[in-house]
């Protein structure tokens, strides 16, 4: 069973796996063979004194998400586009970086708000007000999910989502990493991303309840100036959570993420499963910890130093 909890993201065609000191990824080249890179996680807050405290780990983890993430998301999209001969700059995935990171807080975050204060403004009891903004923040996120897992090229990425989630469990589980193997765990997982924005919308309903009814300036800053905070407590959250699954009443707490990773994984093909076999294997190569005894080992090459570059961010 592997010490260090590694955890990952679905890629376009591929998969990142998060390790101790290092990340990796893997893709399905469009020429059909498996290419992977790895970096090591030595920039930006990683570098903080007190990075793997508890609280500060989860900005960390965000900002992973966020950047780190974020960049080799565009990375495997270059890859993909790369016999169309397109690609994005730097100056591109900033600008895509900060247009979803505005879009994502005004609907998600700004947007209930408004609409709750519209349709209760006549209601004297504030709660009314924070339990219609959390509802609506709920149906909007579940119907952006609905939506969007609906496109073909989306469900593909929720396949790898799915293949990621079953390795990490056949390597928390000792077992060789082998595509039979893989194949009898579930696409669900408890440390999901999916699974720390429901826990994240759980606990906007209850801090926005405690600011109350202020004025619309003082609500729209305390939605914005409390994301962090609510991204540090909800990832200590998760962690709690799913050491303690193992409880039926911290199981059924939980449940609802596990009902909404029934809408961002779905069932990987075997192609797809091996991807995430080898973004597992350089990760833990990565972080000089050895493969189980028995994996397969995918044919794979380095990403292509001119590809990289041509791909990089």
């Amino acid at each position: 069973m592997a010490r260090f909890n590694y955890g990952g993201q679905a890629l376009i065609e591929g998969v990142l796996m998060r390790g101790r000191d290092a990340i990796a990824v893997a893709f399905r080249h469009p020429d059909g063979h498996i290419v992977w890179a790895s970096e090591p996680l030595t920039t930006g807050p990683h570098g903080w004194r007190f990075a793997s405290a508890p609280l500060v780990r989860g900005l960390v983890l965000l900002y992973e998400t966020l950047i780190i993430g974020t960049r080799w998301l565009i990375r495997s999209a270059n890859i993909q586009a790369e016999e169309d001969g397109a690609e994005l700059g730097r100056g591109s995935v900033i600008l895509m970086l900060g247009i979803t990171l505005a879009l994502g807080i005004g609907v998600f975050f700004l947007l209930p708000l408004v609409i709750a204060s519209v349709t209760t403004a006549n209601i004297k009891q504030g709660f009314v007000q924070h339990l219609v903004e959390g509802l609506v923040r709920v149906g909007i996120f579940l119907g952006y999910l609905a939506l969007i897992s609906r496109a073909p090229d989306i469900r593909r990425v929720f396949q790898y989502h799915g293949a990621e989630h079953m390795t990490i469990h056949a390597l928390e589980a000792g077992q060789p990493l082998t595509t039979a193997t893989v194949r009898g765990h579930p696409t669900a997982h408890p440390r999901c991303g999916t699974e720390f924005l429901v826990v994240l919308i759980l606990l906007s309903i209850i801090a926005f309840t405690l600011v109350g009814r202020q004025e619309p300036v003082v609500m729209v800053g305390s939605r914005i100036l409390l994301i962090p905070v609510l991204a540090a407590v909800g990832y200590e959250v998760l962690r709690w959570g799913a050491r303690h699954r193992a409880n039926p009443v911290i199981r059924v707490i939980m449940w609802p993420g596990i009902l909404v990773q029934m809408i961002t994984t779905k069932q990987p093909t075997d192609d797809q499963i091996e991807v995430a076999i080898v973004s597992m294997e350089q990760a833990l190569q990565a972080d000089g910890q050895a493969v189980p005894p028995g994996s397969d080992e995918p044919a794979r090459t380095p990403l292509d130093p001119l590809v990289a570059a041509a791909t990089s961010a």
